[in-house]
């Protein structure tokens, strides 16, 4: 039913780019994160990025227009955003959108959808890829206390995204609608709510997914968190699958955070992603925000091509493929399943030519 492949990673779909790393050519990513805004009107329990402080900072528009148009001709693919912030809140996102689009990258949105409304609805959904929602409850009650959440906000994103599926059916658009809930304590014996919400008001898909302890975030609140025996709630979940909409439970992500280990020690997928934060720094890694190790350039100041090929990341790549142990990063991070993959061509198992 993971259709989206959620649990895994899309890199061998980029065979092209990853053989011109293996030649060991300059490649350009072909995903980034961006974040439109830093300021949030959620305070998440869970939230890994609560280090950088909500600042109410935002990229200028006109400017990140001119570098999409230059990342589009550099070969970058896909743009989320999302971020340390509420893309929503910045205030040009739909026009931001629309001109990634335009500019040959293929774009999605992760969002808390409180401010998902009717006008950007029709105005964007005929652009984006995808929307997902984050929301880590199916009660009014449970949302308002993990979200630290206004009254009424749970039932405004689901009514929200209620009329963002009569838009997407009316114009017949592509693009996916999804929510996200992080398996918690206090949600996790509401799931199948949720389930029963999402395929209900129409959604495709709801993800489910493990905590994972950010290095740097402040909360510490469930870092020691463990799922045990799921089998019991994946076999409850698969019973709200329908031909329209499936229940996506991220059981291998699940098994490895139970492990708390992985399966390399140094990261290769640096070269295949990017992230640009609120203030328009350009970093090799979300989980180092802040950390000039990972730190490339900025784009108010520099083309996205000057800082890829500057000097700093020069020197950033070099600490990572040198220095850096990757055994003590972030479990589950975004790109884990991507190294997982570069890692088994980098050191193929035996017997690799029997295929």
């Amino acid at each position: 039913m993971d259709k989206y492949k959620l649990d895994g990673h899309k890199l061998h779909y980029h065979v092209n780019r990853v053989n011109e790393w293996l030649e060991g050519k300059n490649i350009y990513p072909v995903y980034m994160e961006m974040s439109p805004t830093g300021a949030c009107n959620h305070r998440c329990e869970f939230c890994g990025l609560d280090f950088m402080g909500y600042e109410a900072t935002s990229l200028d528009a006109r400017l990140l227009k001119k570098r999409l148009i230059e990342l589009g001709s550099l070969g970058l693919k896909s743009v989320m955003y999302a971020g340390e912030g509420e893309p929503l809140l910045h205030k040009d996102l739909a026009d931001i959108v629309l001109h990634t689009k335009q500019a040959g990258i293929d774009v999605a949105i992760t969002t808390n959808a409180v401010l998902l409304n009717k006008i950007f609805a029709e105005v964007c959904l005929g652009s984006l890829e995808w929307i997902k929602v984050s929301i880590n409850a199916g009660t009014a009650k449970t949302y308002k206390s993990i979200h630290k959440a206004k009254e009424g906000d749970f039932e405004r994103v689901i009514n929200n995204m209620k009329e963002a599926r009569k838009i997407k059916e009316a114009g017949a658009h592509s693009c996916a609608l999804g929510m996200q809930m992080i398996l918690l304590p206090e949600n996790i014996k509401e799931a199948p709510k949720l389930a029963e919400i999402a395929r209900d008001i129409g959604m495709d898909y709801l993800v489910i997914k493990p905590y994972s302890q950010h290095p740097q975030s402040v909360t510490k609140k469930y870092e020691d968190v463990s799922y045990g025996e799921i089998d019991s709630l994946k076999k409850e979940l698969k019973s709200y699958n329908t031909k329209t909409f499936s229940v996506i439970l991220r059981s291998s992500a699940i098994s490895k955070a139970e492990r708390k280990s992985k399966g390399y020690n140094r990261c290769l997928a640096l070269p295949f992603w990017s992230y640009i934060d609120a203030k328009g720094r350009v970093w090799g890694c979300s989980v180092f925000l802040g950390d000039d190790r990972f730190y490339y350039g900025n784009i108010n100041e520099n083309s996205f091509k000057e800082i890829w090929e500057g000097k700093l990341r020069s020197e950033s790549m070099n600490f990572v493929r040198q220095k850096f142990d990757a055994s003590n990063c972030r479990l589950n991070c975004r790109m884990d399943a991507v190294n997982d993959y570069l890692w088994s061509l980098k050191d193929p198992p035996p017997h690799a030519n029997f295929i």
